[in-house]
């Protein structure tokens, strides 16, 4: 079996070494056009990891392609489609995601999985909303937000996302609302806590949407400061550092358990670059362990089996919170415990 990971920066090499500590892969193709990163991380995971290049991303039939560097994806998942690969996206852009759900029928008609969003958040925000969800009758309302970036293609993107409009899904429709509206307190795990969040250009809803078509409402948020969202629509000021700091994820879920209206609200925090490696690592797994609902082209949410899948995140190190409140800090739990 191979597996072939385009991108050796801080969520790339994480989903590399993930890979290799779970997975007997004959050949690990690590490819990025920065030869020194790609070397270095070669060299810090040793056999099977391999250097590759360009001529690598046309894969076999049977490999799977991991996609974690900032360039377009479709072309590239679909390539890989054409060749009879299956294909694992961690891109955060609306662009890209849509672009890979929109290949849903011919994924199907080949019999191929693309897992779109599988990072941080897109991704285990759409699994803690999956696992939210499984404790109410019907499900009406979900509201994401998160707080940090992983490397450097990550920062550069979430401050593309706060200039650019972001959609809401409101009772059937799509709304556009101006990035860096929408400003909201939202509460978080310690020691991040009470942070202002604010609407962008976030592909949360569109995932969610696609999980849950009976849903009426859908909102996705980010953390921002002043300077962030005044200077969201200029080029980046500073040089983003080359892995951020700590983050985290809240998902509040609204629904109906029996004639009563409820609300669950989880959260999670950890390093986007770390969490977002092993989440991507993980559904690699779960693709070629047959674990996987349905074929075709999906995230995360409507493709795992939210309990389990946040179980094995637990057992790499990948903790949930559980809000006792709305308001105030979550006690970290195990997600095997079904709570």
């Amino acid at each position: 079996m191979r597996v072939l990971v385009l991108g050796a920066g801080a969520v790339g090499a994480r989903t590399a070494r993930q890979l290799i500590s779970v997975l007997s892969v004959d050949d690990l193709v690590i490819i990025d056009r920065n030869v020194e990163l790609r070397d270095a991380v070669v060299e810090s995971l040793g056999p099977p990891a391999r250097e590759g290049t360009d001529a690598d991303l046309v894969p076999d039939r049977g490999d799977v392609l991991v996609l974690t560097a900032p360039v377009p994806h479709r072309p590239l998942a679909e390539r890989a489609l054409e060749r009879g690969a299956h294909v694992v996206s961690t891109s955060d852009a609306v662009d890209d995601v849509k672009a890979l759900l929109d290949l849903d029928a011919e994924a199907r008609e080949r019999r191929l999985h693309v897992v779109a969003g599988a990072a941080f958040s897109p991704g285990l925000g759409c699994v803690l909303a999956a696992h939210a969800a499984t404790r109410f009758d019907r499900v009406d309302e979900i509201h994401i937000a998160k707080v940090g970036t992983g490397g450097p293609a990550c920062a550069r993107q979430l401050h593309s996302a706060l200039g650019e409009a972001g959609l809401d899904w409101h009772d059937g429709a799509w709304s556009r609302r101006r990035g860096g509206s929408g400003r909201t307190l939202c509460w978080f795990p310690d020691p991040v806590r009470g942070t202002d969040c604010y609407r962008g250009a976030f592909p949360e809803p569109l995932l969610l949407t696609t999980a849950f078509p009976t849903l009426r409402r859908v909102t996705a948020r980010a953390a921002a400061n002043r300077r962030d969202r005044l200077t969201a629509r200029l080029p980046m000021l500073r040089r983003p550092h080359p892995e951020g700091g700590l983050g985290a994820l809240r998902v509040e879920v609204r629904g109906r358990r029996g004639a009563a209206l409820d609300e669950y609200v989880l959260g999670a925090i950890d390093r986007p670059g770390v969490a977002a490696g092993t989440v991507a690592a993980m559904a690699a797994v779960s693709l070629i362990g047959g674990r996987l609902s349905r074929v075709g082209a999906g995230g995360l949410a409507e493709l795992v089996e939210p309990t389990p899948f946040l179980a094995t995140l637990a057992d790499r190190g990948v903790k949930v919170a559980v809000f006792e409140g709305s308001t105030g800090g979550g006690q970290l739990v195990d997600a095997a415990d079904g709570r």
